[in-house]
Order: C-alpha cells, then sequence, then structure tokens
C-alpha cells in the first residue's frame, strides 16, 4: 500500500492528492452496469483516474496494491455487504467513503448507520433506471467525489472500553431450565464470507435434518433476501428468524439484522426469541448471544460450528457452548474467506473439530446424532 498520505495542490495535508496526480477513485459495485457507468461518468472530469472491483474482497486485494483517495461503495454485495467493509476500511485504512446504494435513502436507518461508521456522503440511487439516474446526476456524483476528497477524517474514538460481552443480554449465570430433553439443535456463526459458507453448509443438509439457528453479521434488510435466496436452493426451509418461532427439523433461521436471536427452552421444545439490545463483541446480531442462549437451553443436545469471519465475534460462545457438553467445531483456515472467528475460537479451546468446511455439514449431523 502507498504508505504516504496524498496533499493538495496547495500542500495542505489530510485525505487528498500529491500536486498534479489524478484523483484516484474506486468504484465497489457487484452491478457491471453500475460500475461502467460510473466509470464513463466520473472519467469525463480529466482530473479523474477510476478503477473498479466487483465486490469488497476484490477491492480489498487491488487497494493493497495501491491505495485509491475516495471509495465509492454499494450496500449490497456478494461475499461481503457495504457496512462490514466500510468499517473494515475505517479500522484498517481510513480514507474517503461513499456509500451509493438503493438501500440507504438519506435518513433511513442504514443511511444513519453508514454515516456513522465513517462513511463522507450518502447517494441513494433507484432500483430501477439506474443507468439513467446516473447520467442524470453526474454533477451531483462528481461533487461527491470532490468533496470526499477533500474531507478530513475524523478519528473514531476507540471502542474497545465499550465493548460489551454477553452479559449485556445473557446473564453468565443463566440456569438451564431441564424441562426434559429436546430433539436438539445446530448454532451457527458466521461473517466475512459466510453467505457463501452457509449456501456450501444449507445446501448439505437433508430434509430431515436438525433444526439450525443461524447469525451472519448482516444489516437490517439484507437478511429476508439472503434468507429467500437460501431456501430457494436448498433440500430444507430456510427463513429470517421472528420472534416466537418454533425450531423444527427441516428448518434453518437466520437472525435477522440489526437483532439479536436468541434460543430459548419451552418444555420439551426450542423457540427462537428476537431480542433489542446493545451491540455484542461489536455486532447486533452476535454470534456470541446465540451461542450462550444454546449452551444454557440445549447443552449437550447441541453442535455449535463457527465459520469464516473478521474478529471475534462467537469464541467466547462457542466456549461456553463447549463447557455445556456441546460438540463444537471450526471451518479450517484453508477453506476460510476471513480465518479471524475460528482462529480466536480455536485459541480458546473452545473447538472439539477443526474442519475444512466440505466436511462440516455431515460431521455435524453425526455429532448431534451421538448426543441423541
Amino acid at each position: 500500500m502507498r504508505s504516504d498520505l496524498s496533499r493538495t495542490e496547495s500542500g495542505a495535508t489530510g485525505n487528498s492528492r500529491k500536486p498534479r496526480e489524478k484523483l484516484h477513485v474506486l468504484v465497489v459495485d457487484d452491478s457491471a452496469l453500475v460500475r461502467q457507468v460510473m466509470q464513463a461518468i466520473l472519467q469525463t472530469d480529466r482530473r479523474i483516474r477510476v478503477d473498479v472491483a466487483a465486490d469488497p474482497l476484490i477491492a480489498m486485494s487491488k487497494m493493497q496494491k495501491e491505495r485509491p483517495d475516495v471509495v465509492i461503495t454499494d450496500l449490497e454485495m456478494p461475499r461481503m455487504d457495504g457496512l462490514t467493509f466500510l468499517r473494515k476500511l475505517m479500522s484498517e485504512l481510513p480514507l474517503p467513503v461513499v456509500i451509493c446504494s438503493g438501500f440507504a435513502a438519506k435518513g433511513t436507518e442504514l443511511a444513519l448507520r453508514a454515516l456513522e461508521e465513517g462513511a463522507v456522503d450518502v447517494i441513494t440511487k433507484p432500483k430501477l433506471g439506474v443507468r439513467e439516474f446516473l447520467h442524470e446526476s453526474a454533477v451531483l456524483l462528481l461533487d461527491t467525489v470532490w468533496s470526499a476528497a477533500e474531507a478530513r477524517l475524523v478519528p473514531r474514538p476507540t471502542v474497545a472500553s465499550r465493548r460489551l460481552t454477553a452479559d449485556a443480554v445473557l446473564p453468565l449465570g443463566s440456569k438451564r431450565a431441564d424441562s426434559g430433553p429436546c430433539h436438539g439443535v445446530i448454532a451457527v456463526g458466521a461473517s466475512t464470507g459466510g453467505t457463501e459458507a452457509l449456501r456450501v453448509f444449507l445446501s448439505a443438509m437433508p430434509p430431515n435434518c436438525p433444526p439450525i439457528v443461524i447469525v451472519q453479521h448482516m444489516p437490517e434488510n439484507f437478511t429476508q433476501a439472503f434468507a429467500d435466496r437460501l431456501n430457494r436452493e436448498c433440500m430444507i426451509q430456510v427463513k429470517e428468524a421472528s420472534d416466537g418461532i418454533a425450531l423444527q427439523n427441516g428448518l434453518a433461521l437466520i437472525a435477522p439484522g440489526n437483532f439479536h436471536a436468541v434460543v430459548n427452552r419451552n418444555d420439551q421444545s426450542l423457540v427462537v426469541n428476537i431480542m433489542d439490545g446493545p451491540l455484542v463483541s461489536r455486532h447486533r446480531p452476535s454470534v456470541d448471544v446465540l451461542f450462550r442462549s444454546v449452551a444454557v437451553a440445549a447443552g449437550n443436545q447441541s453442535v455449535g460450528v463457527i465459520m469464516t469471519g473478521m474478529g471475534d465475534d462467537g469464541a467466547q460462545g462457542l466456549l461456553e457452548m463447549k463447557q455445556s457438553g456441546a460438540a463444537t467445531i471450526a471451518q479450517n483456515e484453508a477453506s476460510c474467506v476471513v480465518f479471524g472467528m475460528p482462529r480466536e475460537a480455536i485459541a480458546r479451546g473452545a473447538a472439539d473439530l477443526v474442519l475444512p468446511l466440505n466436511q462440516i455439514p455431515h460431521q455435524a449431523l453425526d455429532l448431534l446424532k451421538v448426543a441423541n
């Protein structure tokens, strides 16, 4: 990466350019049409040089070779959503980011969250007529890019001291409600790279598999579409979880974005409850919250699986599942997009098994059969 900060033509330090150097803009969007149109519009200004990437992982690979001056990114993209991408940039490589998305109308919760996470500005693009909109908004787009390039990024306060554990949602001393045996549950946590990992995992599940509850770090408004897509591709039913829904064989539930999902005991059955609450391990939904609830509600009648992802959310929760008698699995490094979450769980001694992704589904089923 370029280690020196670029400068304005006047020589002021900041997030701007060296004298006479073209402004380098990186457009990150999974739509080839959007990339093409944005590139054409931005390059009408001869002072701008444009690069494009189809998703955040490609973008990060390009940024390792050359740091852009401004990033324009969508929110809904494969392999990593835009908010996660924004958080990663702001924590590891702070630079001006403009959100251009149909999901983030100005004034909406998602737009406010993007701005809170460090985005310089938000442009709302329509779901239809994108080409026409971008051409009509060419002046706005160019003005926004130049304004972003001159923006002075204010360092965000460290959140280390404010980091909350699952105690903020579920007290550590919660007692297991032993009202009789349950039929078991598989709890899964994933983040970066998890959308594809979950597709592989759920596609391998037979129609009568045990119930599955999933936390995938993903913003609000994304999880419903993600669940619907998986439901079309898998033999089992996949749904976004709703409050009070009962777990049943052949059903996988995905925690809704911006809400915690917890599993509770209802006599001999298990239900999922959806809860508001603070960020736990910097996330909502949090894998730690889900895993702790499963440890309490199902104990040795459960299997915990932690998959690819940044950070350490789920590592402590997986350890608590193991301590409750659950079988635990971590995805191995070779099959992870990002090895952060599994690595942290392994380091804490939370994983009974470390397996490649393609072996996890069958092993999880076998472990739950043994438990039952």
